[in-house]
């Protein structure tokens, strides 16, 4: 009974472990059109609005949702009175503090990377350059994203089932 009982919970485990790889390959593409949203009201608080940095990535974190918005949040504080970050140093502090609670890889992290180096360096015009070209990279990275969804997010489920199983099976 004992046997069959921990069986039971090692196929379960595994089932689990796949259904939470499979939800990080589902939360990918909504994390990465969440970002692409922001960047877009980013974009018009600085062309249209003559809103400061940090009051933009502020206003930017209370209208999107987890975890962009402690992201944006925790950014927004870094730049304003008294610490006065940089920009650029600001979204790096965010990134180490909140990049690991997004489904987002490395290569949405480098984008904001390299945009975080010509916020609030230049003019208007300039940022609205570089931030168009972020979302056009940070779109590709959407449709790779959901070419990974549709490959990898079905098998994972069915791989952590399959992993529980031959365990099991090792084991007794």
């Amino acid at each position: 009974m004992l046997k069959l009982f921990g069986a039971v919970l090692i196929v379960l485990a595994g089932t689990l472990a796949g259904f939470k790889r499979a939800a990080q390959y589902a939360d990918r593409p909504r994390h990465i059109r969440g970002l692409i949203a922001a960047l877009q009201r980013l974009e018009t608080e600085i062309q249209y609005g003559y809103t400061p940095l940090p009051e933009a990535l502020r206003r930017i974190g209370m209208q999107s949702k987890e975890p962009l918005k402690a992201f944006f949040a925790t950014a927004a504080v870094e730049m304003s009175p008294p610490l006065d970050r940089s920009a650029e140093e600001a979204i790096s502090k965010a990134m180490e503090e909140h990049w690991k609670a997004a489904s987002l890889k490395g290569t949405e992290k480098e984008i904001l990377r390299q945009l975080s180096c010509t916020l609030g360096t230049s003019d208007r015009s300039n940022q609205s350059t570089h931030i168009a070209l972020a979302l056009q990279q940070l779109k590709q990275e959407e449709t790779v994203a959901r070419e990974d969804q549709g490959k990898y997010e079905k098998m994972s489920k069915s791989l952590g089932l399959l992993l529980g199983a031959l365990i099991v099976i090792l084991i007794f």
